[in-house]
């Protein structure tokens, strides 16, 4: 008896042949991507960890340069405000002008005389050496003055000048020193050596001395001149 077709067991094909097919599924290609690019959910949280992290150490270095920048420029401008030395000195050279500009009709006149001033070393050019002065004291000490003398070499000579006295020196009452300094003009030709910047005959000079003051008209006062003589000086204040 022959059998119909439809009875006939179907064909196998080779994939029935290699067995069942695995229940497992392929992974997705866009994750695996990710995964292999570290973008998947660890490293998108360990990207806004790290986001973080940049904001903070950013924010610290901007506020730390800020913060530097600013105290320079409060140093610049706290240092450009601050009188430095030269304008320190240049206030007070202008101080002193203001107050020696004024109080001279309010002190005094004295005249001086020096005959002698020994030399401390033996020069057979040396000569003698006599002075008159003429002085205008302030009450407060200050003083000018003018002197006509003939110098070691016999020179006609001249000495303008400015200076203080200090009275009651060392808690005597009597016992002064002063101090001046000025222009001094005279020693010329072979001689405008004998004193130090000389120019012409024009010389800066300087005078320490010390008196005694017998009473408000009469004193005595020794002037050091240099390191080569002591000059001997009467005078007398009128006032």
């Amino acid at each position: 008896m022959r059998s119909s077709p439809s009875s006939l067991p179907p064909p196998h094909t080779p994939a029935d042949l290699a067995g069942p097919h695995p229940t497992t599924t392929v992974p997705d290609r866009a994750a695996a991507a990710r995964t292999a690019t570290g973008q998947g959910p660890a490293g998108l949280a360990r990207a806004r960890r790290l986001g973080v992290i940049r904001g903070l150490v950013g924010g610290l270095v901007g506020g730390l340069v800020g913060s530097m920048l600013t105290a320079t420029v409060a140093h610049a401008q706290s240092s450009s405000t601050a009188p430095g030395p030269w304008a320190r000195t240049t206030a007070a050279l202008a101080s002193t002008a203001d107050t020696l500009s004024s109080g001279w009709d309010q002190g005094h006149w004295r005249t001086a005389l020096s005959p002698y001033a020994p030399h401390l070393r033996y020069s057979p050019e040396h000569a003698d050496v006599w002075a008159v002065a003429l002085e205008r004291q302030r009450p407060d000490h200050w003083m000018a003055g003018a002197s006509f003398f003939s110098n070691s070499f016999g020179q006609p000579s001249g000495y303008g000048y400015l200076g203080r006295r200090f009275p009651q020196l060392l808690g005597h009452e009597q016992l002064f020193a002063q101090l001046s300094g000025g222009l001094l003009y005279g020693y010329r030709g072979k001689y405008q050596n004998k004193v130090p910047f000389n120019h012409n005959g024009y010389s800066p000079g300087a005078l320490a001395s010390v008196g005694w003051q017998f009473n408000r008209q009469a004193s005595l006062t020794v002037h050091a001149i240099g390191d080569a003589a002591v000059m001997f000086q009467f005078a007398w204040d009128w006032r």
